[in-house]
Formats: C-alpha cells, sequence, structure tokens
C-alpha cells in the first residue's frame, strides 16, 4: 500500500511536471527533446495499461506544435520490489505503442541502495533487448546545504533532504529544506516536513530537535515564523516525550490534502456529506485505501468504499 512519503513525492512531479525533464538534463545530463510543455496523463493510465501494471505518473512532453516528442513513465521506489522488473519493461513498451513516440523510465529512489538496484538494466530475454531505467537517487541528486539554493531550488531541496538527511552533511542539508519550506502553503509545508521527518533516523531526529531547542531558548530564528510554529505545531518538544499524537495529526491532515487533490484532478465532485466523512476521517489505514481508490474511480463512492 502506498505511504504518506511515496504519495507526497508523486504528487511533487505531478503538481511540477516540467521538474522530471529538467532534472533528467541537469543531473543525469540526458539530451531531453526540445519541448514547450509537458502534461501528466495519469488520467489516461486506465486504457493505456493494464490494472495490474498501473505506473505512478505518465508525463508527456510536446513541443511548439503540440507533438508528442517524448513520454515519461515515472515511478517512486522505497523499496527493492522485483516485480517491478517485470513491470517496467511493461510500462515502456504500453506507452510506446500506444503513443507511438520514445518513452523512458525514470524511477525517484531516496535510498542508495534501492537506487542502483533499479538502475540495473533489465534483460528481456537471451540478450537480445534490455530497459535501462534512469534513477534519481542519492549519487545524483546533489546536497543542497545553501537555504538561497534551497528557496530557489525548493522540490529538489526535499529531494535533497530525503536523500541525503542521514549522511555526515545531514543536518545542514534538512536545515536549508526546512527553511525553505516556509515559502510553501501550510499543506504543503506540513506534508513535506513529514516526508523529510519520516526519512530520518533517530540520531538525526535528536540532532535536528535539540538544534531547534537551542535556537528557540537563544531567541534565534533558525526558520521562517510560518514553519516555526508548523514545527511547534508537530510537538518536536512532545516527540522526545513521546507524545506523537501533533505528529500523527500532520500525516493526516497531508493525506486528506493528497486525497482531496487526487479527487479534484479526477474530476470527481463530492457531497457535503463525503467531504464530512473524509475530513473526520483519522485512520491512516483507511485513507491510505481511498488514495489508491482513486486510480481508475468515476465516483466518490467508489473511492470512498
Amino acid at each position: 500500500m502506498p505511504t504518506l512519503e511515496h504519495n507526497a513525492l508523486v504528487e511533487m512531479f505531478r503538481e511540477h511536471p516540467e521538474l522530471a525533464p529538467r532534472l533528467l538534463a541537469t543531473l543525469l545530463h540526458v539530451e531531453v527533446p526540445p519541448h514547450a510543455s509537458v502534461v501528466v496523463v495519469e488520467s489516461s493510465l486506465d486504457q493505456l495499461i493494464p490494472v495490474e501494471y498501473r505506473a505512478d505518473l505518465v508525463l508527456e512532453l510536446r513541443d511548439q506544435r503540440d507533438a508528442l516528442v517524448l513520454a515519461i513513465v515515472l515511478e517512486v521506489q522505497r523499496d527493492m520490489d522485483p516485480d517491478k522488473k517485470y513491470a517496467w519493461p511493461a510500462y515502456v513498451a504500453v506507452v510506446r505503442a500506444r503513443k507511438r513516440v520514445g518513452t523512458i523510465v525514470l524511477v525517484v529512489a531516496p535510498d542508495a541502495g534501492v537506487a542502483a538496484w533499479a538502475a540495473e538494466s533489465i534483460d528481456l530475454g537471451l540478450g537480445r533487448g534490455h530497459v535501462a531505467p534512469l534513477v534519481l537517487g542519492p549519487a545524483v541528486v546533489p546536497e543542497i546545504t545553501d537555504p538561497a539554493d534551497a528557496e530557489r531550488e525548493t522540490e529538489l531541496a526535499v529531494l535533497s533532504a530525503v536523500a541525503h538527511g542521514n549522511g555526515p552533511s545531514g543536518l545542514t542539508v534538512v536545515q536549508a529544506a526546512l527553511a525553505a519550506l516556509g515559502r510553501l502553503d501550510q499543506a504543503h509545508a506540513m506534508v513535506y516536513f513529514q516526508v523529510i521527518w519520516n526519512g530520518l533516523r533517530e540520531p538525526m531526529r535528536q540532532a535536528l530537535e535539540a538544534l531547534v531547542m537551542e535556537r528557540q531558548i537563544e531567541g534565534e530564528a533558525t526558520f521562517p515564523p510560518s514553519l516555526q510554529r508548523l514545527m511547534d505545531r508537530c510537538k518536536l518538544e512532545g516527540m522526545r516525550e513521546g507524545k506523537l499524537e501533533g505528529l500523527r495529526e500532520g500525516e493526516r491532515e497531508g493525506k486528506r490534502g493528497t486525497l482531496l487533490r487526487l479527487l479534484a484532478r479526477a474530476g470527481i465532485v463530492l457531497t457535503e456529506d463525503e467531504s464530512a466523512r473524509i475530513q473526520a476521517c483519522t485512520d491512516v489505514a483507511t485513507l491510505d485505501r481511498w488514495i489508491e481508490n482513486v486510480l481508475g474511480a468515476k465516483t466518490a463512492a467508489e473511492v470512498l468504499s
């Protein structure tokens, strides 16, 4: 079942589709075809890919004449899944056949081991053909430590914090990313904060808590006021004492926001009762199930089943 971290990273590329070709060019040094627009086409996945083979996102690059020049199948991968080595070639083949255009697989893998696994060439049989996924992992995602750079490239800064947050420069990378979240609306900042926090191991969490507490005691503003209030809301002090309810509510709020955005993009209109039911839901597993149900659903009843 998709996690908050998985869904948040998929949403990042859905809301900023131009990010994928830009990172392909700047980080992976891929010669991306000249294009005028990048379009998300996940709404047509039911027709493109069988139910058992559903990608996280499909992006279309189109030129000035609106001609399709490249399709990108984007996958967020946080764990090694042997089934993906069979599914990814299927994604490429189906999208390429239906769209009549070159198609690639781009995998976002914050973990170094998973990234190395995902980057392995997939032999289609007897060495007669292969699919070579392109991977955005710690080896190519830069360590963004300058808050100014993080503010200019906030999404990349979040990817950097997720990929390098537990490394030698982890605290500096995380600080830069969190400071940049201050320019976002509270809903997005909350989700990205959760993604970064959930990826941190205990020593780095303790180091971040200690830094925040030290700055608060000294009266120094480590982060913008809006984000400082957000972190207070997540009760970093309470986490040290084992009181996690603030963080849990933040996770639930992030999932509700993701669900509502997906429903809006799918053109599914909610009644007042259905909207109230979503806002009242406090069970993370139920929210995850509803998020997964959106793909292919036509009515709110199908989503909230």
